[in-house]
C-alpha cells in the first residue's frame, strides 16, 4: 500500500514588517484583506497541529497544492521554505504553487528559486521555472505529477491558468506513466471543475484539462484552493476520475469555511483494479483534537456509465 497524505492553502503567517513599497501594488488589498479577515481564521498554530497528526499515519509522501504564502513577500518565500522544510525531505514532498504565490510580478519566480527542491521533477536539469511544469515524480508504483496554474493576476482577482503548452506536456507524461503501469497522481492549485468557485476564482482552461484527462487519463487529481473538502469527478479515458480539494491547513473553527483538514489516500491494487481509500482528518471544532471526519472508497463510490465534463 502506498499513503499519500494531502495539504493545502497553508497561508503562513503572520505576515512580516510591510513597508510602504511592498503595498504599492496588488499586495495593498491583500493587506487590507488579511488584517481584517484572514489573520483571525488563519493560524500557525493551526497548521502545527495538522502537520503534528499527519505525521503520526507516516504517509509515504505529501503532496502540497498550493499557497504557502499571502502576498508573496520575500520574507514570506523564505518563511515558506523554512517550513518545507520541517515536512519533510524533498523527496518525500511535492509543491505545487498558488494564486498567493504569485500574488505580484516576479513573486513566482522568487518562489521557484526558493522552493526548487520540492517542485523539480526527476529528471529535472537546471533552474525551476514555468516551463519546469507539469513535473512528474515516481515514488514506488506511483505518479505524481505537478502542474502550475499560478500567475499574477489583476485586484480583487485570484484566477488560475492553464494553457496550450503545459497540456501537451501533461498528455505526453500521462501517456508515458500510464505505459509504465503506474497510479497518476495529478496535483493542480485551482479546481478543475466547473462551479467549485466564483468566477474572479476560476481556473481558465478548464475545459483544455479535463480534454487532456478525457484522451489520456489519470487516476486522481488533487486541488486546494477552494478551502472546501470536496469530491468532483470528472471523465477519464478508462472510466471516472475523482477530483479531491481539501480544507485550508491554516483554518481555524469558527469562520464561514471548515476548519483545517488534511486527506490521507491509501492506493492499493494495479491498472485496472485499483482499490483508493480516502480519509479526511481535521479540527471538529474549537480547541479540539485533530480527528477522522470522513472516510470514502473512491473505488466504489465511482459514478457509473459516462460522465459529463464538469
Amino acid at each position: 500500500m502506498f499513503r499519500l497524505a494531502h495539504i493545502s492553502d497553508a497561508h503562513l503567517g503572520p505576515l512580516p514588517d510591510v513597508t510602504y513599497r511592498d503595498l504599492a501594488s496588488k499586495r495593498m488589498v491583500g493587506y487590507v484583506n488579511w488584517q481584517r479577515n484572514r489573520r483571525r481564521h488563519h493560524h500557525d498554530g493551526v497548521v502545527d497541529t495538522i502537520v503534528a497528526d499527519l505525521k503520526t499515519h507516516a504517509p509515504d509522501h505529501l503532496a502540497v497544492t498550493g499557497d504557502l504564502v499571502n502576498l508573496a513577500l520575500d520574507d514570506e518565500i523564505e518563511l515558506a521554505r523554512a517550513w518545507l522544510q520541517t515536512l519533510g525531505a524533498p523527496e518525500a514532498v511535492s509543491v505545487v504553487p498558488g494564486n498567493h504565490d504569485a500574488y505580484v510580478p516576479g513573486a513566482f519566480d522568487k518562489a521557484c528559486r526558493a522552493w526548487a527542491p520540492w517542485m523539480s521533477g526527476d529528471s529535472a536539469k537546471g533552474a525551476v521555472d514555468q516551463h519546469s511544469f507539469p513535473y512528474v515524480r515516481v515514488r514506488e508504483n506511483v505518479a505524481l505529477i505537478g502542474v502550475s496554474t499560478a500567475r499574477a493576476t489583476a485586484p480583487f482577482m485570484a484566477n488560475g491558468f492553464f494553457r496550450e503548452g503545459q497540456a501537451s506536456r501533461l498528455a505526453k507524461i500521462l501517456d508515458d506513466t500510464k505505459k509504465l503501469d503506474l497510479f497518476r497522481v495529478v496535483m493542480i492549485h485551482h479546481p478543475p471543475v466547473r462551479g467549485a468557485v466564483g468566477q474572479h476564482k476560476r481556473l481558465l482552461g478548464i475545459g483544455k484539462f479535463q480534454k487532456v484527462i478525457s484522451r489520456h487519463g489519470a487516476e486522481l487529481v488533487l486541488h486546494g484552493h477552494s478551502h472546501l473538502p470536496s469530491l468532483h469527478w470528472i471523465s477519464g479515458l478508462e472510466g471516472p476520475v475523482p477530483v479531491v480539494g481539501v480544507a485550508a491547513a491554516g483554518q481555524s473553527a469558527g469562520s464561514e469555511r471548515p476548519a483545517a483538514q488534511f486527506n490521507l489516500i491509501d492506493i492499493e491494487g494495479e491498472p485496472g483494479k485499483w482499490n483508493v481509500k480516502l480519509t479526511r482528518r481535521g479540527l471538529p471544532g474549537l480547541a479540539m483534537p485533530v480527528t477522522e471526519i470522513a472516510t470514502i472508497d473512491l473505488t466504489a463510490s465511482a459514478p457509473g456509465g459516462a460522465m459529463v465534463r464538469g
